[in-house]
């Protein structure tokens, strides 16, 4: 319930320049954004595969971001421990939640998980992050593209940008982690995203 609120409360709060919902049907929709941060793709990504340090505790189970992990590799889990303390303040998992399953990893480039994110996960959805990163100079810039799809009882209109804000909280606070003015900027569609080089490319 937790979450929920969470992901409801997170239609009241200003979205980031330039968030973007770049496709919505009756059965799905795609959020993308784009930040340039000050750092190499090498320091990016070790920052990335380490959840406990950015993402935010209010979209957990356990209301604590120490209790993430992403094991980066194909199969791997970005899971959750949920854990309680004894009487005698011992620490033990009392149980655990998979967020997402890695299905693709380029060291430094790529990361695809696949997965229905926090309230998302009770309903009979698939959901595709994809988090790109590319050197541009001194910077990087990193891009998240969730795509999900499928049935659900939650309205479009008002789900999409939820989760939209979200995502763009999380790249927000990753990009944050390097202590730069990061700038999130909407993707220069002359040129295509990371993510159509990508495609592209396969």
């Amino acid at each position: 319930m937790r979450l929920l609120l969470a992901l409801v409360a997170a239609m009241g709060f200003a979205f980031p320049a330039h968030a973007e919902i770049t496709n919505t049907a009756a059965n799905g929709f795609t959020v993308r954004h784009q930040a340039v941060v000050l750092a190499s793709p090498e320091e990016v990504w070790k920052n990335l595969i380490a959840p406990s340090r950015y993402w935010n505790k209010d979209h957990s189970w356990s209301g604590n971001a120490e209790n993430f992990y992403l094991v980066a590799q194909a199969g791997g889990c970005f899971c959750e421990l949920i854990r309680k303390s004894g009487d005698d303040n011992i620490r033990t998992a009392s149980g655990s939640v998979q967020h997402m399953r890695v299905i693709f990893v380029n060291r430094g480039e790529t990361l695809r998980m696949s997965g229905a994110l926090g309230p998302l996960q009770g309903e009979a959805l698939t959901g595709t992050l994809t988090i790109m990163l590319k050197p541009d100079g001194d910077s990087t810039v990193v891009q998240f593209t969730y795509k999900v799809g499928g049935y659900m009882e939650f309205e479009m209109d008002q789900i999409a940008p939820a989760v939209d804000g979200v995502i763009g909280e999380q790249l927000t606070r990753l990009a944050a982690l390097h202590g730069s003015a990061a700038q999130e900027e909407k993707p220069d569609e002359g040129k295509g995203t990371a993510d159509d080089d990508e495609e592209s490319a396969s």
